[in-house]
């Protein structure tokens, strides 16, 4: 399946650089570029929909996480890759937090970036491994309890091992609706796989009730 993918950088020797990787790894995968946030907007609004965006946060125009949160409120359904020379786990919790599904750091290897765009095509979330990033793990309960009533019912059926797909034929919505519930999901659980997530909804279970005594 091919997919589109927009880059938003201003500096044209790394958007040359992430087109290529991208273009070796990903067969028939179709590249859009911008070096101005203000140029998002209209590219996304002139019949050229990305699957993804790759995203620069020192961007003209991007006024950094200001930037990215205005991207998330105004498409919400295109996920965001935040690609930064910032490296500091402070901007990566806080790009995760403001809306990004992945950070990945421009020093990275270029096998990190494709792996962060699959992994969150899939819907989950990427993180670099740095020292220092750790995230807040209140109990399992205090989690869920953030989640929406269309949130709980993906991740109930996250936790029964079925399909976006599936997840989106029972609730009547788009599949593209439930991959942004599971995006939004993972990131208030503080997990970033579908498997972590499930696990985490195996402790909210409760215990089938013992049969009555036989008398």
């Amino acid at each position: 399946m091919s997919h589109r993918i927009l880059i938003a950088d201003d500096h044209p020797l790394m958007r040359t650089a992430l087109a290529q990787t991208i273009g070796q790894a990903m067969a028939g995968a179709e590249i859009l570029e911008v070096s101005r946030f203000d140029q998002i907007k209209p590219m996304l609004e002139s019949g050229e929909a990305a699957d993804i965006i790759l995203l620069d946060l020192h961007m003209p125009g991007m006024s950094g996480l200001i930037g990215l949160m205005m991207l998330r409120a105004e498409h919400p359904a295109i996920p965001v890759i935040v690609v930064s020379a910032s490296e500091d786990p402070v901007t990566v919790q806080r790009s995760i937090d403001y809306g990004a599904s992945g950070f990945v750091p421009k020093s990275a290897p270029n096998t990190q970036i494709i792996e962060a765009i699959h992994a969150v095509l899939d819907g989950e979330l990427w993180l670099p491994e740095l020292r220092g990033l750790e995230a807040d793990a209140p109990d399992p309960a205090q989690r869920a309890a953030t989640l929406t009533p269309q949130q709980l019912r993906v991740l109930a059926g996250i936790a029964e091992g079925k399909l976006n797909k599936q997840i989106a034929y029972e609730m009547n919505v788009a599949e593209t609706t439930v991959k942004a519930h599971v995006t939004t999901i993972l990131r208030k659980l503080g997990v970033l796989t579908r498997t972590q997530a499930a696990v985490l909804a195996s402790q909210l279970a409760l215990a089938p009730a013992p049969p009555p005594p036989v008398e």
